[in-house]
């Protein structure tokens, strides 16, 4: 009896410091993070002694040695990419998870899902450089313009860099859609399409939204595939073979160049401030998401 009572009393020590070691973690963890986007922060707020914001904001002219720091072609060359890479590859992404949920033998999804899991393993440098090399060379021979650079390749490798992202979580969102939901549907006359179409996809739909922000987080925030392929131009891109540049790419390209504490190297800051608050804002997306999924 008294090593029972022991061992009982040594499992509520051990939890209890378990416990105060996870408390520790989630303290460390917050401590850090608000001590980068305070870092961050104060170095970038220190732009607008010189810069104003609304030419930092609003205005495309970035050229450092005369003093113009116009970040809005980064901005909005980030918009576009991101956007871009949703649109071609969120639509790939959820065929395949729906054919992996709902339609492939159990043998071959056994197969796939870790051929899947393996994109996320290749470092981008790598599909950056097939970007380079075949995707680029593509582009300027089939639409017969003069680099091949710009939004439409940086787009293209982004699509198939977030591809492992909305399946995994997408398929897992169908699967987790309740088994008598997709019977009652069958058992109504529906046929399997059908079923997908109209009860599998919207029941899981705050799932396929959440991966699709995810992605959105990863592609927004992407700096050497991108970089590599984009052209790196600091000019607001009209179309979509036009080279521009990111506010990840831009920063990666010039903060070696840069003296600390300068107006340059201050509005950097400020771009990776920016860059700090979208990534912050999908994620806050994601969590109303999942707080209604869960009500």
């Amino acid at each position: 009896m008294d090593a029972d009572v022991k061992q009982h009393q040594m499992k509520l020590i051990y939890d209890r410091y378990v416990r105060y070691l996870f408390i520790a973690s989630a303290c460390l963890m917050t401590i850090i993070i608000l001590a980068i986007i305070i870092f961050v922060g104060q170095q970038g707020l220190r732009t607008f002694t010189e810069v104003s914001v609304s030419e930092f904001f609003f205005t495309t002219k970035w050229d450092p040695m005369e003093g113009q720091y116009g970040a809005a072609s980064f901005i909005v060359g980030s918009l576009y990419v991101t956007l871009l890479a949703i649109l071609l590859g969120a639509p790939l992404g959820l065929a395949g998870a729906v054919f992996m949920a709902k339609i492939a033998p159990s043998w071959l999804r056994e197969i796939m899902r870790p051929a899947t899991d393996l994109y996320v393993a290749i470092p981008s440098v790598v599909y950056g450089f097939v970007g380079l090399t075949i995707v680029v060379p593509f582009i300027r021979t089939q639409f017969n313009v003069s680099s091949g650079f710009g939004l439409l390749a940086a787009g293209f490798i982004l699509a198939i860099m977030i591809l492992p992202t909305i399946i995994s979580i997408s398929e897992d969102a169908l699967r987790s859609v309740p088994r008598p939901l997709e019977e009652a549907s069958l058992a109504l006359g529906a046929t399997r399409w059908q079923t997908i179409w109209k009860v599998l996809l919207p029941a899981a739909l705050p799932g396929i939204l959440t991966s699709i922000i995810l992605a959105m987080a990863r592609a927004i925030g992407e700096t050497m595939a991108v970089q590599m392929v984009i052209g790196n131009t600091p000019q607001l891109a009209k179309s979509l073979f036009m080279p521009t540049s990111t506010l990840p790419s831009e920063i990666v390209v010039e903060m070696g160049n840069t003296p600390y504490g300068s107006a340059w190297g201050d509005s950097l800051f400020l771009m990776a401030l920016v860059l700090l608050l979208i990534s912050l804002g999908m994620i806050l997306i994601i969590r109303r998401i999942a707080q209604r999924r869960l009500a």
